[in-house]
């Protein structure tokens, strides 16, 4: 070696480990500060839950109040237009029944979409993907036909 040359590092002495008292002492210190930041954790979430409910509650109220006054005044908006319409249609020479038929067919196609429209929404309530996910999961899905253990008896079926 030459005289300009570092000295060789030495690596530091380990400390000596805690003795048995002392490490189960500092596993239960850890698993008590676990436990409260996970109690906290909860209250906290428990808390956001409750507001969010409550808020939805609100919200679900005061849209159900609006939703009634707005059914109310398009009802009787509607009623005035067709009304007006069969008016019309009188003033410019049809008879008062077709008048009337044609406000009626209208009411109906107009009536025959919205059903449509309702049958189309309320098919995405079914919740599809969250089954999907769940019965890749193994969970609340029914055995099906290509299941390899759709024909096992569970002991205590059919039994009284």
């Amino acid at each position: 070696m030459s005289d300009n040359a570092p000295p060789p590092e030495t690596e530091p002495a380990p400390a000596p480990a805690p003795g048995l008292e002392e490490s189960i002492r500092q596993v239960g210190d850890a698993g008590r500060e676990t436990l409260q930041s996970a109690r906290q954790t909860l209250r906290s979430l428990r808390r956001l839950a409750s507001a969010d409910f409550a808020m939805a509650r609100s919200a679900f109220g005061r849209a159900l109040a609006w939703s009634g006054v707005a059914i109310v005044f398009g009802a009787s908006a509607w009623l005035l237009l067709a009304a007006t319409m069969i008016a019309f249609l009188h003033y410019v020479g049809l008879s008062w029944f077709v008048s009337l038929l044609l406000t009626s067919l209208a009411s109906l196609a107009v009536t025959g979409w919205a059903i449509w429209r309702v049958s189309y929404f309320f098919h995405h309530t079914g919740m599809h993907a969250t089954r999907r996910q769940l019965s890749r999961l193994g969970l609340f899905d029914e055995p099906a036909e290509d299941d390899p253990d759709a024909d096992v008896k569970l002991p205590g079926d059919g039994t009284p």
